[in-house]
């Protein structure tokens, strides 16, 4: 996409999130908490997201518990997110990956080093996604940078403003430039409430009015409800897959077994030529003495 249509578009695009919505102020917290939240925030709005977070709080005795805590338990308290179960998993993972990697709750120290070296180290911290990262990075550490998740990044798609290679890549080129820091968090929050209502339904009248007004251009982009026969198809293709893995996985099982079926016997037959030189060589050794010990008895003396 030309660069000129796509400020024009990115242009348009604030001016009509900022009609249809109302920007919400986050939350200060500590650096921890601000990555937890993120977790619960990303493709959900943030009413619910809050609600979850609080019931973390609330039923859970510390974060330690909420890292050993099952994806089930933890999806439990946090049912209004459109999707808890993945959330769930976000905000186990996050706790986990820093436990292992700081052996401690805190992200404090982030805030004393350069926002570069701040936003590495969290790069590093394994499993944690681009959004919860630039959301830390915006909220928590003053840095610019638009947090974008997939409602969002399908939402932009959809309006023409990136395409099927930019959405995989999680970038929207030009976006951070068309905002200034100090609307950063306005615009950011703006624009997650886009995308949150296109993650939650996709199909929705409502949604497509507004993608239309943002890109009239984009009615042929527009998400349309698979037929029964497109689901039917596509539960096929999944179950297929579903198969293709479960029978790569009995393969690979079988593979290991026989190899280590292998490697005993293997073990077994070296261990029994062990045994069998073992045994010769005690053999032939009891043999020597044997033939020594005869050697040196005197030789009996005849009669006379």
């Amino acid at each position: 996409m030309a660069s000129t249509n796509r400020s024009a578009l990115i242009t348009k695009l604030l001016r009509v999130v900022r009609k249809r919505y109302t920007a919400v102020t986050p939350v200060d917290r500590p650096v921890l908490e601000q990555l937890i939240f993120a977790g619960l925030l990303e493709n959900a709005p943030h009413e619910p997201a809050e609600e979850a977070f609080a019931a973390l709080l609330d039923q859970f005795f510390d974060w330690n518990e909420v890292r050993v805590s099952t994806v089930r338990e933890l999806a439990e308290v946090m049912r209004r997110l459109p999707a808890p179960e993945q959330a769930a998993n976000r905000v186990k993972n996050n706790l986990q990956n820093v436990f292992e990697s700081r052996y401690t709750f805190d992200l404090e120290d982030l805030k004393r080093l350069k926002l570069g070296q701040a936003e590495q180290k969290l790069e590093k911290i394994a499993g944690v996604s681009k959004f919860c990262v630039a959301y830390v990075t915006q909220v928590a550490l003053g840095g610019h940078s638009i947090p974008l998740d997939e409602g969002t990044l399908g939402a932009l798609e959809v309006v023409g403003i990136i395409d099927a290679k930019a959405k995989a890549k999680g970038v929207v080129p030009g976006l951070e430039r068309a905002v200034p820091k100090a609307k950063g968090t306005e615009v950011a929050s703006l624009i997650h409430l886009l995308g949150a209502d296109f993650f939650k339904n996709p199909y929705a009248p409502a949604l497509h009015k507004i993608l239309l007004e943002i890109n009239p251009d984009a009615k042929e982009n527009l998400p349309k409800r698979p037929t029964k026969k497109q689901l039917a198809e596509q539960a096929a293709a999944e179950e297929a897959a579903r198969q293709a893995k479960l029978a790569k996985q009995k393969k690979a099982v079988a593979r290991a077994a026989a190899k280590t079926a292998q490697a005993a016997a293997s073990k077994k037959k070296a261990a029994k030529k062990v045994a069998t030189v073992k045994k010769a060589a005690k053999t032939k050794k009891s043999a020597t003495k044997k033939k020594a010990k005869t050697a040196r008895r005197p030789a009996k003396r005849k009669p006379r």
